[in-house]
């Protein structure tokens, strides 16, 4: 009994100092937090290193006056917006050393890893791990934010690397299950650490967390909104108008337009939304705008005015100019307001032009118009690439809230979303809206994320157009030889080109059709106007043209030429082929809706066409260019010398910090507009000449499209009625009608 006693006592004793033995064995082996908060700040120290070389160089490497202009006179402002960023580094050190610590500790136990002086480079190795772990995932789901980045470029290498049979499976690995797998062992790590009730708390915690979350970001999946009951009131009719900047009229799928490439994905050509939209639909397969720039263009669309008549002649007006413009329009938008509409304008970057010209929409949601400082905010947070690899989400905008309108951030996505969530909340109001959601999908350099920006090139193809058209703005900006560059092209990098255009314009019909599923899932399909159009079309190297638009109007004005549909609810589809101005839209939206048309609109509705109450007639096509960033060459004629865009332009601080153009410059570039009139068969470009004298080329369009023959000497009977109706146009603002212009016919 006692030796069994004594034997009891001693196995108890050498179990304690076993325990005792493991415990200081444990804490010898413990990871200090400490040293991996750190390792973590070492990281993100060298970092913020990085971002500041990379600053420097993208300064001192643009070659245009801006660049100068920012060390020299916001130098202050510069260095201030890098040290607001510090609290962002701070918290990411911290979080990944709440990460970092579990993992460390872990490896060190299993692998009995020593000495603990290292721990700090293992901190810092962690973070690096984990860091290109979120760099790669960049990669896959949000590209367009590595194009500015050139040092992130090899990571599409490892993903290319993988094989595509394969690629979904692996992908699933490693940016699902990896993941979820490290958080659940960090939690059990760190819940094994607490006491039970701590457990139990942070449990509880977890678990309302996940709650908040679910409901917070999963509200419309988890409640659905229901199509609402009939009132037994006539509903108004809503109006959206959808449009992609640069968006061409000819180059959709219900237009004829087939693509290079037809398999896979591609088969389904370039616009399949769009086109089963256009089969219930009203269809203007020729409609052009009167100026080839967003703003102006926005401008004359809303307000169905010719730019010299609104007064916004450029992009680059000035505070007073913009002050007048407003007091000459009457948009639709304001008509609309007073009548208890919801009206707003949804938008990414080229949508930023109504921060300037709000044109009657009360509720503005677009990226922040391009101010120089905005230009140096954003320069400064994209070489800081932390910020958007780890805050391009609701919590990131909430802490960082100017992010929700910088231009890369503002992405066509966060676009549609936002416009979903207000048509929500329309919906459950009843309340009829009029909308204008703009993207730039389509806009130069023609980048858009996978599998877009890849669907409609040639597998092989590995040039410097890969993902995007190798745009460089110091050129563009700064007057050198991009024409030249341009022209020099061979015909494997313009195909390239076209090629990616197309997938710029299937990523906006994807999000065409989740706005019309969103409308149909609020009952709101059949009571909504949708109109699909675009601010102006893009040159693509037709004959005499290579890209860009609003700068000529040589070759076949494909940088005028926009699709205009409207799907009218209980107005049976027709296709018309008569030519119709962007001017004409609003006028014909005013009839639909019975309202009195202001005086100051100068487009004409095409209603009476869609109720048959009238014979369609073409309408005349009067058209100037817009702010010559490049002033493209003109067979046979001298042009007005024009300065470079840094010269002309400068930076206002009274108003916003805006770009303006200089006084001196302004009736200088509207002299050395080219202006244009076209029918149905003829085309007559005006270009002044450095004399001063007014240059006449007319082309007939049926014969040659692209502009190649000038027959202006062989036809003076065609040329003299339309050179007095374009300079009447031009110097009295006084349009003169195709019947007058031809009183027997073409």
């Amino acid at each position: 009994m006692i030796a069994s006693w004594r034997v009891s006592v001693l196995y108890d004793r050498s179990m304690i100092r076993v325990k005792q033995s493991e415990e200081k064995r444990e804490k010898r082996n413990e990871v200090p937090f400490l040293s991996v908060f750190y390792g973590s700040v070492l990281f993100f120290v060298f970092q913020f290193g990085l971002a500041i070389i990379r600053l420097t160089q993208s300064s001192t490497g643009m070659e245009n006056k801006f660049s100068a202009l920012a060390v020299e006179k916001y130098l202050g402002f510069l260095v201030w917006q890098n040290v607001q960023l510090l609290w962002v580094y701070a918290g990411l050190a911290l979080v990944f050393s709440i990460l970092l610590w579990p993992l460390i500790s872990g490896l060190r136990s299993k692998f009995s890893l020593s000495p603990s002086r290292w721990i700090l480079l293992w901190a810092f190795l962690g973070s690096l791990l984990v860091h290109s772990f979120f760099v790669l995932r960049l990669v896959d789901t949000r590209p367009y934010f590595l194009a500015e980045a050139k040092f992130g470029y090899w990571y599409y290498e490892i993903l290319n690397h993988v094989p595509k049979s394969i690629k979904a499976s692996v992908f699933f690995l490693i940016f699902k299950i990896i993941p979820l797998g490290t958080l659940c062992y960090v939690a059990g790590w760190y819940g094994k650490k607490c006491k039970q009730k701590l457990r139990i708390y942070l449990g509880l915690f977890l678990c309302f967390g996940l709650i908040a979350l679910l409901v917070f970001w999963g509200k419309e999946k988890i409640y659905p909104n229901k199509s609402h009951p009939d009132s037994g009131k006539p509903q108004a009719m809503n109006l959206l108008v959808i449009g992609s900047d640069s968006l061409r009229g000819d180059r959709l799928g219900y237009a004829a337009y087939r693509p290079s490439r037809n398999d896979g994905l591609a088969a389904a050509g370039v616009s399949p939304r769009i086109d089963e939209l256009a089969k219930d639909a009203v269809v203007f397969t020729q409609c052009y705008t009167p100026i080839g720039y967003t703003l102006e263009s926005g401008v004359s669309l809303m307000a169905s005015q010719y730019p010299h008549t609104h007064g916004l002649r450029h992009m680059y007006p000035n505070e007073k100019t913009l002050e007048q413009a407003k007091s000459n329009i009457e948009p639709l938008a304001e008509l609309l307001s007073k009548k208890g509409y919801d009206t707003a304008a949804f938008g990414d970057w080229c949508a930023g032009f109504y921060e300037m010209m709000p044109l009657g929409f009360q509720h503005i949601s677009v990226s922040s118009f391009d101010n120089f400082k905005i230009y140096m905010s954003q320069a400064v947070v994209m070489a800081h690439f932390v910020i958007p690899l780890y805050l391009d989400h609701p919590l990131g905008y909430a802490v960082f809230p100017q992010l929700g309108s910088f231009a890369q951030f503002v992405t066509p996505d966060v676009v549609t979303e936002r416009v979903k969530r207000r048509m929500a909340e329309v919906a459950k109001k009843q309340q009829p809206f009029f909308w204008h959601v703009f993207y730039s999908c389509n806009h130069l350099p023609f980048r858009s994320p996978e599998p877009f920006n890849t669907m409609f090139s040639d597998p092989k193809y590995m040039g410097t157009n890969r993902t995007g058209v190798d745009f460089d703005i110091d050129a563009f900006i700064g007057g050198t030889d991009v024409e030249d560059k341009w022209n020099a092209l061979p015909a494997e990098e313009i195909q390239q080109i076209r090629n990616l255009y197309d997938g710029c314009t299937r990523h906006f019909d994807q999000h065409v059709g989740q706005i019309l599923d969103s409308l149909k899932k609020h009952g709101l399909l059949e009571n909504t106007v949708v109109i699909i159009t675009a601010d102006h079309g893009d040159n693509l190297y037709e004959e005499g043209v290579t890209l860009g638009h609003g700068l000529s109007f040589q070759g076949g004005a494909k940088s005028n030429h926009i699709p205009l549909l409207l799907k009218v609810p209980g107005v049976k589809p027709e296709t018309f082929s008569q030519q119709v101005r962007s001017i004409d839209v609003i006028p014909t939206l005013a009839d639909l809706l019975g309202l009195t048309k202001p005086r100051s609109w100068e487009g004409k509705s095409v209603w009476n066409w869609l109720q048959k109450k009238e014979t369609p007639v073409s309408r005349p096509f009067y058209g100037e260019t817009g702010f010559p960033f490049i002033q493209l060459k003109v067979q046979g004629v001298e042009r007005p010398a024009l300065a470079p865009m840094d010269e002309m332009t400068e930076i206002d601080d009274s108003f916003h910090y805006q770009f303006v153009l200089k006084q001196k410059y302004e009736v200088p570039l509207i002299e050395a507009k080219q202006r244009c009139l076209m029918t149905e068969k003829w085309k007559l470009v005006l270009t002044p000449t450095a004399a001063g004298d007014r240059h006449f080329s007319l082309y007939s369009i049926d014969p040659n499209p692209f502009s190649e023959v000038d027959v202006a000497a062989s036809h003076p009977e065609i040329l003299a009625p339309m050179k007095q109706a374009l300079e009447k146009w031009m110097d009295e603002k006084v349009e003169t009608d195709l019947s007058e212009i031809f009183p027997h016919g073409e």
